[in-house]
């Protein structure tokens, strides 16, 4: 069975987490047909990065969007 959109989110936004050490906050993770857009907030572009690689790492054909703010 297929996992549906939502469940896909949320398992995408626990690696996320996971990946960043949780050095994200506010995750949201949209899945739209063409790419996979992350938002948040974080502290450091090195956080940015390792959410973006934690996609990548288990959807390695999709097309990331890295909205993530650093502030």
């Amino acid at each position: 069975m297929l996992p549906t959109i939502n469940s896909l989110a949320q398992q995408l936004r626990n690696i996320v987490l996971q990946g960043t050490h949780r050095g994200v906050w506010n995750l949201a993770i949209d899945i739209l047909p063409e790419r996979v857009v992350l938002r948040g907030e974080t502290d450091t572009f090195y956080a940015k990065q390792l959410a973006q690689e934690s996609v990548l790492k288990v959807l390695p054909l999709v097309s990331v969007e890295n909205a993530i703010q650093v502030a």
